[in-house]
């Protein structure tokens, strides 16, 4: 299996990204997806995609297959619809982090439970560590103090905290934080960290990050993730083998 190579410490700007409006979804691709390809931004380590999709009532995606990923649904606001083949039908609302393993494959359908309000979640795809697996689902709920100014794991391989068990070498991480509030995560030698702000705003050295920045690490031994004034910020925090 291709494990990408990394970068050194680089800003993706939320502006950069990929952008495609179809009426129904509006995305912004991190990472090079469907329609939009940038050599450049071909994913990092493990991570392949991470996609801020909005998409607006009643609408949403139709049953599709996928294979060897895993894929993880992180949803901001609004509640989304969730049915595949392994049998699993459920909903998920914010604070929920679902998992579902692709394996050898697996035909799903995500859409807006709402017929009115939007929903307004990232789509988050990780190359397995195997290939073939066995399909699965796992749907947590975290609640937001357990995020409150500090990194709470969500999803990792040893399922550690009562985190989604993910078939990868990745952490990953969520937080919330406002003007003040502060986090540090130790970074282990020769692993690489990639943060994504989902909403709001957070100081990360001496930089600013605003909603939908991503910011990749190599060869530091530690981020600190500082909150700042205005809205409070949603941030995910991936440690990467």
């Amino acid at each position: 299996m291709t494990i990408l190579l990394p970068m050194p410490t680089t800003l993706r700007p939320a502006r950069e990204r990929g952008h495609a409006n179809h009426g129904w979804l509006d995305s912004h691709h991190t990472f090079s997806f469907a329609d939009y390809h940038d050599p450049a931004h071909m994913g990092f380590r493990a991570l392949r995609v991470i996609n801020d999709d909005r998409v607006k009532g009643g609408r949403g995606f139709g049953a599709h297959p996928h294979r060897d990923m895993e894929i993880v649904s992180y949803v901001l606001d609004g509640a989304l619809a969730h049915k595949d083949s392994t049998g699993t039908d459920g909903v998920i609302r914010p604070g929920d982090v679902q998992r579902m393993t692709a394996g050898r494959g697996v035909t799903h359908s995500e859409f807006n439970a709402s017929k009115t309000e939007e929903v307004h979640f990232l789509q988050i795809w990780l190359l397995p560590n195997a290939r073939n697996l066995t399909p699965s689902y796992e749907q947590k709920t975290f609640a937001a103090a357990d995020k409150r100014g500090k990194l709470q794991l969500v999803a990792s391989p040893d399922a550690a905290d009562g985190s989604v068990r993910i078939n990868t070498d990745a952490r990953l991480y969520a937080g919330l934080f406002t003007d003040g509030e502060r986090a540090e995560l130790a970074i282990p030698a020769k692993r690489h960290v990639w943060i994504q702000v989902a909403r709001g705003g957070v100081r990360v050295g001496e930089r600013t990050l605003g909603e939908g920045d991503g910011l990749a690490i190599t060869g530091e031994p530690a981020v600190t993730l500082v909150g700042i004034p205005g809205p409070e910020a949603e941030v995910l925090v991936f440690d990467l083998g």
